[in-house]
C-alpha cells in the first residue's frame, strides 16, 4: 500500500542525491552527521535519504537507536534480518539451534518465505552480534547496503562497547558493499565516539553538522498555508516566528497548524500559544519530577552558567539549597553520570557540562 503523500513534508533531495553520490565515489564508506533534536534530521532520513537510496538499488535498514538504548544489538540485527530475509535465514536457522529464548515458526512454508518469528529482544547480545556478521555474509556479492543508524551516540555508552567494536569489525570488512549513515543529536558525543583514539570508531566517519532548513523551508509552508487559509500570513510574519521558535522546524509546525485552527486571531496569538505550548510541555515535567533533588539542583545551576559542579563552592551552594551538608565530590559524580546517561547533560570538557535540549534548557531557566 503506497504512504499517503504528506504535504507539509518539505522534500531535499537534492541533499540526499548529494550523500549517495559521496558513497558513488568511492572515497568514503561512512558519514555522521548532527543536529540538535527536533531539527528535521530524522524526517530527512526516512522521508528523503532512504527512499532516494532504495530507488539507487540500496537495501536500507534503519534503526533509530534511542528506541532501544538497552538492547541495540538486538535491535540492529532485526532490522538488518528485516532487509536481508529470506536469503540470510539459512544461516540464522543454524546459530538459533539451542537457544531457548527464540521462538520460531514450526511451518517450513514460513521459513522458507522469510516468515521466521524470532523473539529477538530475548537474544543474549554475545549471540547477536555474531548473527549480525552471518546475515551480512548473505548479501549477495553485487548488492549494496546503506545502514542508517540515527541516534547513533547510543553506541558510545560503555555498556555498548563490546556491540560497537564488533560493528566496526562487521563494517571494515565489507566497505565496497555496505556504506552507514551515522546520525545523532548530541554532537560533543558524536565527536568523541570518532575522534578519540581508543573509540571503536576512531576516524571512522568523517563528522559533519546536517544542514538546517531555512528560508527556503518556510517560504514554501507559509505558501501552502496561504493557499488554504482566508486571512493569508506575510513571510515576514512567519520568517519572525520560526525565529522566535528557535529556527525548529517541529515547533513552526505547530504554530502554523495553531494558526490555521485560528487564523482570525493572527500570527501573534498562534505564537504564543505555540511557545506556551512548548515550554510547558508534561514530557518535561514527567523528567522534572522522575528526577532526585540533587540531580534538579545541578541542573538548575548548569543552566544558569554555572560550569565546575565539583568546587567546594557549587558543592556547598548545592547543599544549602538542599538543605543539606555540602555533597562529596563523589555523590555529584554520581548525579552527573546519571544525568549523562539519560542524556539530559553532555559532557563539552573535562569537568564542564551543558544541557543538551535546548527546550529543556529554556524550561529550566524559565522563572519559577
Amino acid at each position: 500500500m503506497d504512504t499517503p503523500k504528506d504535504i507539509w513534508h518539505f522534500a531535499r533531495p537534492l541533499l540526499a542525491r548529494q550523500y549517495l553520490g559521496e558513497f558513488d565515489l568511492g572515497l568514503i564508506s561512512a558519514r555522521a552527521l548532527f543536529a540538535k533534536r527536533r531539527m528535521g534530521k530524522s524526517t530527512f532520513l526516512e522521508r528523503d535519504l532512504i527512499p532516494a537510496a532504495r530507488q539507487a538499488g540500496y537495501m536500507t535498514p534503519y534503526l533509530n537507536l534511542w528506541t532501544a538504548t538497552h538492547t541495540p544489538a538486538q535491535a540492529l540485527l532485526r532490522v538488518v534480518s528485516a532487509a536481508v530475509a529470506p536469503k540470510g535465514w539459512p544461516k540464522v536457522l543454524k546459530h538459533l539451534k539451542g537457544v531457548k529464548s527464540v521462538k520460531t515458526s514450526a511451518a517450513l512454508k514460513g521459513i522458507v518465505e522469510g516468515k521466521l518469528e524470532v523473539e529477538w529482544e530475548g537474544l543474549a547480545a554475545a549471540v547477536a552480534a555474531p548473527l549480525l556478521g552471518d546475515l551480512l555474509d548473505e548479501l549477495p556479492s553485487r548488492q549494496r547496503m546503506l545502514l542508517v543508524l540515527d541516534e547513533a551516540q547510543v553506541l558510545a555508552r560503555p555498556e555498548h562497547s563490546e556491540l560497537a567494536h564488533s560493528l566496526r569489525a562487521n563494517l571494515d570488512s565489507r566497505k565496497p558493499s555496505i556504506k552507514v549513515i551515522f546520525a545523532g543529536s548530541s554532537e560533543v558525543t558524536l565527536r568523541q565516539m570518532f575522534g578519540r583514539v581508543r573509540e571503536p570508531f576512531y576516524n571512522w566517519a568523517p563528522l559533519t553538522p546536517f544542514p538546517l532548513l531555512g528560508q527556503e523551508f518556510v517560504h514554501a509552508l507559509t505558501k501552502l498555508v496561504n493557499g488554504l487559509s482566508r486571512y493569508p500570513l506575510t513571510e515576514r510574519e512567519t520568517l519572525d516566528a520560526f525565529e522566535a521558535l528557535g529556527r525548529t522546524p517541529e515547533f513552526f509546525r505547530l504554530y502554523l497548524n495553531r494558526y490555521l485552527a485560528y487564523a482570525s486571531q493572527g500570527s501573534a496569538a498562534a505564537l504564543a500559544h505555540t511557545r506556551g505550548e512548548v515550554y510547558n510541555d508534561t514530557s518535561l515535567h514527567r523528567t522534572w519530577r522522575e528526577l532526585p533533588p540533587l540531580d534538579r539542583a545541578i541542573l538548575q545551576l548548569i543552566a544558569r552558567g554555572v560550569t565546575d559542579v565539583f568546587s567546594a563552592a557549587v558543592r556547598r551552594q548545592l547543599g544549602k539549597g538542599l538543605g543539606a551538608p555540602a555533597p562529596s565530590v563523589g555523590i555529584v559524580q554520581k548525579a552527573i553520570g546519571r544525568l549523562t546517561r539519560g542524556e539530559i547533560l553532555v559532557r563539552v570538557e573535562r569537568g564542564e557540562y551543558q544541557v543538551q535540549d535546548d527546550v529543556f534548557l529554556e524550561w529550566l531557566k524559565r522563572p519559577t
